[in-house]
């Protein structure tokens, strides 16, 4: 259980790496298993993560692993992309792992420039790609695999022309499901979603069409006070990244995009940094034609009231 995770941490217990990965494996997405892995991978029981990414729970470790930042378990999910005798799924889940940190980024990069990702992983590796959190890795890799390119392709009016336009709301809704979007992955409407962002249920009420506009054309210019991004070196040299969920005299907790919760003692931080832009990517228009941006925002405009 998670609390069993806490209590290894909590009291330091040793020689549990086996029941760890256990939990890990069968609860990926939590953040007691991302630290389940940190505990596993401080003992220097990474073997153990090892033969699990060759079982029939691969993905989930993949997950987990990515999911921890830490380094040396994320260089344990670099030959698992490349291994082409692996199920697609335990692939992708190792390839946005990677992405989590800075050496993950730079070997993604690098696969990048040898054109080296199959048809398989294309599109996975064009979204993190273009989603990475270090600006000028995020240049290249966007430069090397850039997003689809909207159907019209024509540069946008301006936002006192596009307000004047009216969209579709059902079709918005469909574009905020869209993968290559990806207003879902971080933003919840009605419980639907992933607690990451804002929540945007009301969103209809707070802001209006030129707010709502600005806010997905440039991001980083209005950031919603408690979603800022924020970048923590630790002693070990691992640099966890995300949002603050809550901090006491001796812990900081940080939520990342996928929804993990992680603590890290205050006498473990180096550094912390706050950083300018917005976790929320820009260029978002560029994954959809100005009638899916019309129809987008025309959506957003209409939630109004949070579902009972």
């Amino acid at each position: 259980t998670a609390q069993f995770v806490e209590l290894v941490k909590d009291f330091s217990l040793k020689g549990q790496g086996e029941p760890l990965l256990e939990y890990a494996q069968e609860h990926p997405t939590e953040s007691a298993a991302a630290e389940a892995l940190r505990i596993i991978s401080a003992e220097g029981q990474t073997n153990l993560v090892v033969k699990a990414l060759s079982g029939p729970k691969a993905a989930g470790v993949a997950t987990a692993a990515g999911n921890s930042g830490e380094k040396a378990l994320a260089l344990l999910l670099e030959p698992v992309v490349t291994d082409g005798t692996r199920e697609v799924a335990v692939r992708k889940a190792a390839l946005t792992g990677l992405a989590q940190t800075l050496e993950g980024a730079q070997f993604l990069v690098a696969l990048a420039k040898e054109d080296k990702f199959p048809a398989d992983l294309r599109f996975t590796a064009m979204t993190e790609l273009n989603n990475l959190r270090w600006a000028n890795l995020k240049a290249e890799g966007a430069k090397l695999m850039p997003l689809p390119s909207s159907q019209n392709a024509q540069p946008l009016p301006p936002i006192a022309e596009l307000v004047k336009l009216k969209g579709d709301g059902a079709k918005g809704a469909q574009v905020f499901r869209r993968v290559e979007v990806g207003c879902i992955n971080c933003h919840q409407v009605n419980g639907e979603g992933m607690d990451f962002g804002p929540r945007l249920s009301e969103i209809g009420l707070k802001l209006g069409k030129d707010a709502i506009y600005e806010s997905i054309l440039d991001p980083s210019a209005g950031i919603s006070f408690g979603f800022e991004a924020w970048q923590l070196e630790l002693k070990n040299g691992d640099e966890p990244f995300g949002i603050i969920a809550s901090e006491t005299a001796d812990e900081v907790a940080l939520k990342t995009q996928n929804g993990i919760t992680s603590k890290y003692k205050k006498d473990e931080i180096v550094k912390r940094d706050k950083m300018k832009t917005s976790i929320m990517p820009t260029g978002l228009q560029l994954t959809m034609s100005q009638a899916d941006l019309v129809d987008l925002v025309e959506y957003l405009t209409t939630l109004k009231k949070a579902a009972h």
